[in-house]
């Protein structure tokens, strides 16, 4: 009798083994793009290769009543590369968009700390309530004269302008428009306001002007780009961190001449998403944010990659080799019935 003969259960795990390792050979092959290029591919052909046959040697060798140990070590060894690679791809694919909205958020964030940060070092002419108090009007003045209902300085903004007057103790002056340009307007009247309430000096000034400009404008953009679709953000993020990283850099820097290293800390941002694909940050992103998603992910590879073995253990029997297909057996020369 052949003992090597294929069951039912051998059939649907043969073909399960086969499938898998399909899937395995190609998220491997992504996944090693990066560090070998064209020759991923070849490498996972040969890894994938080596996986099946050693499936059917361990299949073999649990039939036989042998060791599959070294057998078994051998599998892990190999299937260990595999499981790397294919965590990378995986997680990679699935979790990109959320690598790089969680930057942008950080980003979004950062702009703001900073801020923050370099306006509790100005050195100011009246306490937080009232400081808080006047940029409250300043900003609701701001609207009142770029709204396009009633540009300029009208009654509802010169209420706003005396309201501010009765906080500082002194007069603004109302500044006319170059032109119709009334926005321009807006951000005078701010600035005039802003030199009243600190004692700043120009670079100072500017500072200022510069870091809220860029917290609107990253907040908007930012904001804009979280409403987009899946593979919209994915396209165009990188870029976009890498930009707005570049301007938050650059006004940190700006900071830290201007105010002095005796007031202010910055360290440089560098864009962690420019490691995405890299088989190291895929682990250390996953590490660090392990959660649900990470979880299936991490199951979803293992599975790949470790249960065909762990079915073949499990569902192999050895076979009796005092077994044949006949019900009798000979004792000398007579036949008589199997035990």
């Amino acid at each position: 009798m052949n003992h090597n003969r294929l069951n039912p259960i051998d059939l649907f795990v043969g073909i399960l083994a086969i499938l898998l390792i399909s899937v395995s050979f190609y998220q491997t092959w992504l996944g090693l793009q990066q560090i070998f290029g064209p020759a991923s591919f070849i490498i996972s052909l040969v890894l994938s290769s080596m996986l099946l046959m050693l499936c059917w040697l361990i299949r073999d060798a649990k039939l036989k009543g042998n060791s599959t140990t070294g057998l078994l070590t051998i599998y892990v060894f190999i299937a260990s590369f595999c499981f790397m690679a294919n965590f990378n791809a995986l997680y990679t694919r699935f979790m990109r968009t959320d690598i790089y909205t969680t930057e942008l958020r950080e980003i979004n964030e950062n702009f703001n700390h900073l801020e923050a940060d370099v306006n509790s070092k100005f050195n100011y002419k009246y306490n937080d309530e009232v400081k808080q108090n006047i940029e409250i009007l300043k900003n609701q003045m701001i609207e009142q004269i770029k709204d396009p209902g009633n540009k300029g300085i009208g009654t509802r903004a010169q209420s706003l302008i005396r309201d501010i007057e009765k906080l500082l103790g002194q007069r603004v002056d109302l500044l006319t428009p170059v032109g119709n340009d009334y926005v321009d307007l807006a951000e005078r009247m701010g600035s005039q306001i802003d030199a009243m309430i600190t004692s700043l000096s120009p670079v100072e000034t500017e500072l200022k002007v510069d870091l809220n400009k860029a917290v609107l404008k990253w907040n908007k953009r930012i904001q804009e780009l979280l409403l987009l679709s899946n593979a919209e953000k994915d396209d165009i993020s990188q870029g976009l961190i890498d930009e707005s990283l570049t301007e938050y850099n650059k006004l940190g820097n700006k900071a830290l001449t201007i105010l002095g290293a005796n007031k202010i800390k910055f360290v440089p941002v560098l864009s962690k998403t420019q490691e995405v694909g890299k088989i190291g940050y895929a682990f250390e992103h996953a590490l660090k944010n392990f959660g649900v998603y990470q979880f299936v992910v991490l199951m979803g590879c293992i599975l790949l990659d470790f249960l065909i073995p762990i079915l073949l253990l499990l569902i192999t029997k050895p076979v009796d080799k005092n077994r044949s297909g006949s019900v009798f057996k000979r004792e000398g020369k007579v036949l008589i019935p199997k035990n």
